[in-house]
């Protein structure tokens, strides 16, 4: 068994490593938050009466995840958000939340709010999809 690398010094390839793996911070002593994902998907009358479309109520029909982040006695302007392709970091000064997406998003067109009287922190991702039989735009 050999294994072929770039560099014969390496210890492992970069394929090894797992993606969004550079935010892990096992010493930083911050909490994690509570959080919710849920999936969101745009249905018509031809969708739920028809059927004329395939959509179903699976995750892979979704065009959106929204992820409800709790964080309780926080500012707004305390919240420090990260968000890549397939990784969101949250950052608080009492929590930390480093969650790797079950779908990879389009980082560019997500949105944020921040719901202060339920203190809950409310991010929108689009979910970038491979072309297929159900998903053509």
């Amino acid at each position: 068994f050999q294994v072929k690398s770039e560099n014969r010094k390496t210890i492992w390839n970069t394929e090894e490593v797992p993606e969004g793996s550079e935010f892990d911070d096992t010493w930083d002593p911050r909490e994690q938050p509570e959080y919710e994902i849920l999936f969101k998907q745009s249905v018509g009358t031809e969708d739920v009466f028809f059927g004329m479309t395939g959509k179903d109520p699976s995750t892979a029909c979704c065009e959106d995840i929204v992820i409800k982040i709790k964080l309780p006695e926080t500012k707004y302007s305390d919240i420090t958000l990260d968000i890549q392709d397939k990784v969101l970091d949250l950052r608080t000064p009492k929590k930390k939340l480093l969650l790797h997406l079950p779908y990879p998003v389009n980082s560019k067109e997500g949105r944020a709010r921040f719901l202060s009287e339920e203190e809950i922190l409310e991010v929108t991702l689009r979910v970038s999809r491979q072309f297929d039989f159900l998903h053509f735009a």
